[in-house]
């Protein structure tokens, strides 16, 4: 396990990207300022205690995705804040700095819960 939290809730505003075109998700811990609670998935803080690599599994409220690449920024971000923008692209080279590319099941809002489980393994 590399890195194991819940999702506690999420903003009015978080749930928006995963329609039209955008198709990610960001993330943040608990700790997010308001202004970026509002556009994000929030979670309990957690210890990264190793780096994610392509090829490792992101599960996400009992989804599982494979990450397919991981931006410059992210992982960084992912270890102080507990954030990143998680893109359900499959993408093999990352689309922004801070993005975890997956691979897998489109992620509908009704799957999303929360006390979901947000783990990479």
């Amino acid at each position: 396990m590399k890195y194991d939290t819940r999702i506690s809730g999420w903003g009015e505003c978080a749930l928006e990207f995963l329609h039209e075109d955008c198709n990610f998700l960001i993330i943040f811990n608990d700790s997010a300022p308001q202004e970026l609670a509002d556009i994000s998935i929030l979670h309990t803080a957690g210890e990264l205690l190793a780096d994610p690599c392509v090829g490792d599994t992101l599960c996400l409220c009992d989804q599982v995705y494979t990450i397919t690449a991981i931006g410059e920024e992210a992982l960084h971000t992912l270890k102080e804040l507990g954030h990143c923008c998680l893109s359900f692209s499959g993408a093999k080279n990352a689309l922004r700095p801070g993005n975890i590319e997956l691979a897998g099941p489109t992620l509908r809002e009704e799957l999303l819960y929360a006390g979901g489980r947000l783990q990479i393994l």
